[in-house]
């Protein structure tokens, strides 16, 4: 594969993963108020702190993908690349059903999907190479405590998050 198609593929995996990270976005324009504005667990983030940690690990997750699209194509990698299509779009509709709609129960079960997508896409693409599985790790570590989070909260704000 030559090197400027090398570099246009990573190009279009950034550009696809940042379109979803744009789609979650757009439900989240308010999300700091409305985070604020709810009881929080003590261990809980600052709102500032959201932004840069989804930038880094939407960047790792498009890296790893690129990496597993130069060993295999689309082709080669279909379930592979299908499952973090799938994740991605889990992904992007979570920021909806929490910020948006305030939908506490269904953001959650929302989330446990997504974990499991990241798990196995994490595994499908450490098959594939070893890295690229490496690099969803941050992303299945944030997730895993975004869980927990996502928990938490909706407990404790039974009035708004049903």
């Amino acid at each position: 594969m030559s090197k400027s198609k090398q570099v246009v593929g990573l190009v279009a995996w950034l550009i696809v993963s940042f379109i979803a990270a744009a789609i979650g976005a757009t439900a989240s324009v308010n999300a700091g108020p409305f985070y604020l504005q709810l009881q929080r667990p003590t261990w809980a983030p600052p709102a500032n702190v959201f932004g840069p940690v989804w930038t880094i690990l939407y960047t790792l997750m498009a890296i790893a993908a690129w990496l597993i699209w130069r060993v295999d194509g689309l082709r080669g990698a279909r379930l592979a690349l299908t499952l973090f299509f799938l994740q991605l779009a889990v992904n992007a509709i979570w920021s909806w059903l929490f910020f948006a709609w305030h939908l506490g129960a269904i953001s959650f079960a929302d989330i446990l999907l997504l974990w499991t997508l990241i798990v196995v896409t994490l595994i499908m693409f450490w098959r594939i190479k070893p890295l690229a599985g490496a690099l969803l790790i941050p992303y299945l570590l944030w997730v895993s405590f975004a869980t927990v989070l996502n928990y938490a909260m909706w407990q404790l704000n039974p009035q708004v998050l049903g």
